[in-house]
């Protein structure tokens, strides 16, 4: 890499998979000097939810990536669950043109769950990373779990997710927790997944699996760049 900060850009499917999947890693890489940009491609709006709805979010989404330490934040404002309506050319061109703006060093997707949302970009997001013209410069391609629809997959007839890249957030959880808080709406009471005590459990058992205190789990689909690298 030269000696402009390394770059990141965080690919989620709706306000609030960011922070869920990625909140402690985003935070350290920015602690570290990184510049980080996440793209949020759906959203919770008209015709399944209310305007409101899709404002409130938006305004929770920029709080939570204010706490991380983004540069920028994107948002496509596709109707959730609905993105069956958009023609694939015109959505990977859209998923193209950030990348291209970006031309991030390490890029972090959804894992292609029970989620209908979270396949599609998944899929706009592998055309965008081939290594080929700017997806040459992409060293680490990893895709990320969302608690609840992750592990809400038929095993063995779905993929399963298994990771096999574990990132120390030890000093960055606390971070993670409030960017987390900042989703009002959609932060649930224990023991819904998507509440803060489960979120922190899961940080710490994927923190057992790899020696440290607080972790989040990756599967790499591509690293190219050197390990010493990655911090």
């Amino acid at each position: 890499m030269s000696d402009s900060p390394a770059r990141m850009l965080v690919i989620a499917p709706h306000p609030d998979d960011e922070i869920l999947g990625v909140g402690g890693t985003m935070a350290r890489f920015t602690a570290a000097g990184g510049e980080l940009t996440v793209l949020t491609v759906a959203a919770h709006m008209p015709p399944l939810y209310p305007k409101s709805v899709h404002e409130q979010t938006v305004a929770e989404a920029h709080r939570a990536h204010a706490v991380v330490g983004a540069k920028r934040s994107v948002f496509l404002d596709y109707p959730a669950a609905l993105m069956d309506d958009v023609r694939v050319p015109e959505f990977n061109g859209r998923i193209m043109e950030l990348v291209e703006q970006v031309r991030p060093h390490v890029l972090l997707i959804p894992y292609p769950d029970r989620h209908v949302d979270h396949r599609q970009i998944f899929d706009a997001a592998m055309v965008c990373s081939r290594p080929v013209g700017v997806g040459r410069g992409i060293g680490v391609v990893a895709a990320y779990e969302t608690i609840s629809e992750t592990h809400w997959n038929a095993p063995h007839i779905e993929p399963n997710f298994t990771p096999n890249w574990v990132v120390n957030i030890t000093e960055s959880i606390e971070t993670k927790l409030e960017a987390m808080a900042c989703y009002e709406s959609q932060v649930h009471e224990f023991p819904q997944p998507r509440s803060v005590e489960a979120l922190k459990a899961l940080a710490l058992f994927r923190g057992s699996q790899a020696g440290f205190g607080y972790g989040e789990a990756f599967h790499i689909i591509r690293m190219t760049t050197p390990p010493e690298c990655l911090g």
